[in-house]
């Protein structure tokens, strides 16, 4: 018997029958048609068709990275959540990174937004903050997402993003303006992920011990400082690497660099929602900083990488739904239509019982999620024997606790579709105009040339002169730069 045969382990099949010969199909005869009867083979290949499921529709090409949170500061006084509780508290978190708009085989090194997705594993179960890397997003009703997302994605017939299809939607959407100048921007290609804020981006609630309740935003601050590309570095980049974030991420963590971010918070008491200057709810637009100013909560650290990609980023679920007790949702649209869509996208990428998955699966619970849900593909967890699956029952079941995860939202007026509620400030150009206003003169002239370079390539004058009229309404030398820029490139 030879070293090999003494010290390896035995191959086996799915099923732990011994394997005899790894190298050669069982055929008919030396050179004769295979047998349907090599129940290795076929396993073989039946499994390797399967070892890819559907990718996200948005943010599919992701890195990610396990850490924890550390409380810095005191923050009882507006929400009783308990991982936020004490300061010096450690929650173990796990953090996806994505572009939105590409493939799976996207590059990393590209114009878009970028998500930032963090999963609390909280001792009152698993808290998921679904962000970006912008405070803003392009629209703010959900029923305007799946267009949006078609608008952005490669074009059926040509299959390549097309120009004419990304700004028309842009050109009938006034309120993309305030991220469109976002992503024109300096900040829309980062140079990692490390060296990029991330968001929550949508108003959230905190409710107190008390009882109080408080509209929230997360501002999660790079500790490494702001680093990014222009067009001209980021095509060379993605051209030498296409996978340069997660490079980048990944080595950093393996030579023990161990990227930060330091949370804030802005916090609105609830009854000042109502008579705001501009509807607070509305993730196209940021709250004033000398309005609410940022308050520090304390730092994430990223310090593990994943032992397998496929199995802790592709399949690592997160959705906004996922509050603990002292945080819940706010009345922004597009966050509660995200309270849904996020956790359906799961239920069909990776089945119903994905929450079982060791990086979804809650580690406040021993044995996983204490509830009656039970079957469905892939289940593994059988509740214990004899375990009852309805509730109220008499044999010791998990009980309802009557204690609500958050203060109750007031609503008043009739069912039916309406537009947001209309405040003092609520016009779709006034915060792009203010962002371009802040900009430093090189910034600007690179803001411009970027909106230029892809308006330009826009075949109808009409969708070019309707994104036009909107930078003019930003600002009226914003629009009028960007206006000549385009006729110049038209015109060469």
């Amino acid at each position: 018997m030879s070293q090999r045969e003494l010290t390896a382990r035995t191959l086996t099949t799915e099923s732990g029958a011994p394997v005899a010969d790894n190298q050669n199909s069982a055929s008919a005869g030396i050179g004769g048609p295979l047998l349907i009867q090599d129940q290795h083979l076929l396993e073989k290949l039946a499994r390797f068709n399967r070892e890819r499921i559907p990718e996200r529709v948005v943010h599919a090409r992701g890195s990610g990275a396990y850490g924890h949170f550390e409380v810095t500061d005191d923050v009882t006084g507006y929400t009783h959540a308990d991982f936020l509780s004490t300061v010096g508290k450690r929650t173990e978190v796990f953090l996806r990174f994505s572009t939105v708009a590409d493939s799976l085989g996207g590059a990393d090194a590209v114009r878009d937004p970028r998500g930032f997705a963090v999963k609390f594993y909280t001792e009152e179960g698993n808290y998921d903050l679904v962000g970006n890397n912008t405070p803003v997003f392009f629209i703010k009703d959900p029923i305007k997402f799946p267009d949006f997302i078609h608008s952005q994605k490669r074009d059926p017939f040509s299959g390549r993003q097309e120009p004419d299809n990304v700004w028309d939607f842009w050109a009938h959407s006034p309120e993309a303006t305030h991220q469109v100048t976002w992503l024109m921007g300096d900040r829309g290609i980062p140079a990692s992920y490390r060296h990029m804020d991330g968001f929550g981006s949508h108003t959230y609630q905190w409710t107190n011990a008390k009882g109080e309740s408080f509209f929230v935003k997360y501002h999660f601050k790079t500790d490494q400082g702001i680093r990014c590309l222009t067009a001209d570095q980021a095509a060379e980049i993605a051209g030498q690497d296409p996978t340069s974030h997660q490079t980048d991420l990944v080595q950093a963590i393996e030579r023990g660099v161990h990227p930060s971010w330091t949370l804030h918070v802005q916090l609105m008491p609830v009854a000042e929602a109502a008579n705001y200057r501009f509807n607070p709810f509305d993730v196209t637009k940021v709250w004033p900083h000398s309005d609410y100013p940022l308050r520090r909560v304390g730092r994430l650290v990223l310090d593990r990488n994943p032992d397998n990609v496929f199995a802790e980023v592709e399949q690592a679920a997160f959705s906004p739904n996922n509050f603990v007790p002292g945080i819940g949702p706010s009345p922004d649209k597009m966050l509660q239509g995200r309270l849904f869509a996020y956790a359906d996208a799961h239920r069909y990428r990776l089945g119903v019982n994905h929450t079982q998955l060791a990086v979804n699966a809650p580690k406040a619970v021993p044995g996983g999620a204490a509830n009656y849900g039970r079957d469905g593909l892939m289940a593994s967890n059988s509740q214990g024997r004899a375990a009852k699956n309805y509730e109220p029952n008499s044999y010791d079941g998990p009980v309802e606790t009557g204690r609500p995860l958050a203060a109750p939202l007031a609503v008043s007026g009739h069912t039916g579709t309406h537009e947001a509620p209309l405040h003092t400030k609520d016009d779709h150009f006034f915060q792009a105009g203010e962002l371009y206003r802040l900009m430093a003169e090189d910034e600007k002239k690179r803001l411009v040339a970027n909106i230029a370079g892809g308006l330009s390539q826009v075949s109808r004058e009409d969708v070019v002169q309707k994104n036009l009229a909107h930078f003019h309404a930003a600002d009226p030398e914003y629009g009028k730069r960007v206006e000549e820029a385009v006729r110049a490139l038209r015109e060469d």
